[in-house]
């Protein structure tokens, strides 16, 4: 009596292909976070009729309804800000400073920080956003 055994075919994906695929996933996701706004930090900035681009390096000062101060998106307090902002402008002497103040904030919170620019001596841009957009 001869028995013969049948042979079982196993199941099997082909993961040939799967290595290129996870290059080009690997390569979309790359290129949009690079797309992503860097300013986090939400505000709703005062309105302009005209709106001008900035596109040198810049330096950026946030202050938020709470009077949270960031210093390129860094959170300092008031009284460093003067100092942290000096060795920043050390460092890039050309790059204005763009400040980014809640519209809820009074004049004097902006003309205290307008200061510490003026004795600096550098040049500060208020970030506004158009009324149309």
């Amino acid at each position: 009596m001869n028995i013969k055994r049948r042979k079982r075919h196993a199941a099997e994906v082909a993961t040939g292909s799967l290595n290129d695929i996870m290059f080009f996933l690997l390569l979309f996701f790359l290129i949009i976070s690079t797309l992503v706004n860097p300013n986090v930090i939400k505000l709703t900035l005062p309105n302009s009729k005209k709106s001008s681009t900035v596109n040198k390096t810049t330096i950026t000062i946030t202050v938020t309804n709470d009077l949270q101060y960031f210093l390129n998106n860094k959170p300092i307090s008031f009284g460093e800000l003067e100092n942290a902002l000096s060795m920043a402008v050390a460092s890039n002497k050309e790059a204005p400073v763009v400040l980014r103040f809640d519209n809820s904030l009074s004049v004097q919170d902006l003309v205290d920080v307008l200061q510490i620019g003026d004795r600096l001596k550098v040049k500060m841009i208020l970030a506004t956003k158009t009324s149309n957009g």
